[in-house]
């Protein structure tokens, strides 16, 4: 039964595919209970960030369209055009990646430390939802101590970075006066409460937190030296902010055209800079078209990401050959596994061919015929049962000249022409 790994990322699929597939927090129970339901799936996970949505699952041959049809239909969209983004792994691949993900080395911002947390997450989910077994639980936690490894023997993360540093950073570019700016903060979460620490070093002058959970805003703004506000006033400070930095975990967008408009209108038509970090987006499309405000999205930080990628390129070729090693362990024990089934479902047939042989046996002892020929027949019986299988796969071997498989059962019989000699335990 294979191992996959597949979904859509920053790489493969724009913000507004990303977000059609996202899976929040409050649907990731009942989005796994369906996901277990989709036939041949026989455990799953699911990691949904601001860049990635990605299941990672065991199910039978052939069965990867089906997932993708599945998580198609889910989200209201066409299989043929959600599979052009969608990428695939399988086996060693679908557990490399993971490796990569957790280190952050398949992250936006190389090596962001965020995403480690997002991945334990979403194991912590899949393990409440049930949908995890013994392997895919394992490549999890094993996920975790290879992002332990990379994080204590490379400098990966010497020079921490975050998206959250990124939308500052786009933001000082854009803006070059934060001391005399009102940055307005939209959610309460560690995407911008980290935003939030960023413009306090770069001494913005004021900030406002607005969130659905008033007393979450109250907190944030205790440690960082901002104002709180709810949700519901968020239309009536907006004309205050020059910059507005949004991240929630919103399905619909909490920012609309029509708010910005008016908000435009109220500041005469001073620029606004926005920069939406949600997946699905706080902040409607159509802002983008209002004069005097300036839309960004996590899809536009890649310029600013890229500036400081190099310094981090050195630690995460150390961490890929870190990774290698840690993939063939992984991979060895996975196929010890398969080992393991195998002897079982060998042993369970010997086991049901003696309990036959010796019902048969015992019915006839009970009808009176010889003990000497009963036993003659169960040793007979049990013989022919137990050497059919592999004789008739041997049989088809020679005929293929299959020089491998012969010699691997000449190993494994002792078919030398001897019977071994039996052990001492015997």
């Amino acid at each position: 039964m294979p191992l996959i790994a597949l979904g859509v990322n920053h790489q493969t699929a724009p913000v507004e595919v990303r977000e059609k597939v996202a899976v929040g927090e409050a649907q990731m129970a009942e989005t796994l209970r369906q996901l277990q339901q989709v036939e041949g799936v026989e455990e799953a996970a699911l990691v949904s960030t601001c860049n990635r949505t990605e299941i990672y699952a065991r199910i039978d041959d052939g069965r990867v369209p089906a997932v993708i049809d599945w998580l198609a239909r889910r989200n209201g969209l066409a299989t043929d055009a959600l599979a052009t983004y969608v990428y695939t792994h399988e086996g060693d691949a679908a557990v490399r990646h993971l490796f990569r993900v957790a280190t952050g080395l398949d992250s936006l911002v190389l090596g962001e430390p965020q995403i480690l947390g997002q991945v334990k997450d979403a194991w912590q989910q899949a393990r409440g939802a049930g949908s995890l077994r013994t392997p895919l639980d394992r490549l999890f936690q094993q996920s975790f101590a290879v992002a332990k490894r990379v994080r204590t023997d490379t400098r990966i993360g010497a020079h921490p970075v975050s998206v959250a540093y990124a939308g500052v950073r786009l933001v000082r570019q854009v803006f070059a006066d934060l001391d005399r700016a009102t940055v307005l903060l939209v959610g309460a979460g560690d995407t911008i409460e980290l935003a939030a620490k960023h413009l306090v070093n770069a001494e913005a002058k004021r900030l406002l937190i607005a969130n659905r959970t008033l007393e979450h805003a109250q907190a944030l703004a205790s440690r960082v030296g901002g104002y709180a506000l709810p949700l519901s006033e968020l239309p009536r400070h907006l004309p205050e902010a020059d910059v507005v930095i949004s991240a929630t975990a919103a399905r619909e967008p909490v920012l609309r055209a029509a708010d910005v408009r008016d908000a435009l209108k109220a500041r005469r038509q001073r620029p606004m800079f926005l920069l939406d970090l949600a997946v699905p987006r706080d902040i409607e499309a159509g802002v983008a078209q209002l004069p005097n405000a300036y839309l960004y999205t996590v899809d536009d930080l890649e310029q600013v990401i890229s500036e400081g990628k190099a310094s981090r390129q050195a630690a995460a070729e150390q961490a890929e050959a870190i990774i290698d090693l840690s993939v063939e362990h992984f991979m060895a024990w996975w196929r010890a596994q398969g080992q393991q089934d195998s002897l079982r479902a060998l042993r369970r047939t010997a086991e049901l061919a003696k309990a036959d042989a010796l019902a048969k046996a015992r019915e006839r002892l009970a009808a009176g015929e010889p003990a000497e020929a009963v036993m003659e027949r169960l040793a007979h019986q049990l013989t022919n049962q137990l050497l059919h299988a592999p004789s008739t796969a041997l049989r088809q071997a020679a005929l293929d000249g299959d020089a491998a498989t012969l010699a691997a059962a000449a190993k494994l019989f002792a078919a030398d022409g001897s019977p071994s000699a039996p052990s001492e335990s015997a």
